[in-house]
């Protein structure tokens, strides 16, 4: 009986494994955020190697 109640009482398990799920969290917002950024950077760069072509072919 003394391991039993010594089990329901242990919360470090739990507490791992919400830290757990706050990185997961964390990540998915990291990945969510990254993919904005890459539309934005590709458009950056697309509209300067059309001004470079375009002032390269004057």
């Amino acid at each position: 009986m003394n391991l039993f109640s010594r089990f329901m009482n242990d919360e470090s398990g739990a507490t791992a494994i919400e830290y757990g799920l706050i990185a997961a969290i964390v990540a998915v917002g990291i990945i969510a955020s990254l993919g904005t950024l890459k539309t934005a950077l590709v458009g950056t760069f697309d509209k300067v190697k059309d001004q470079l072509t375009t002032s390269n072919a004057g």
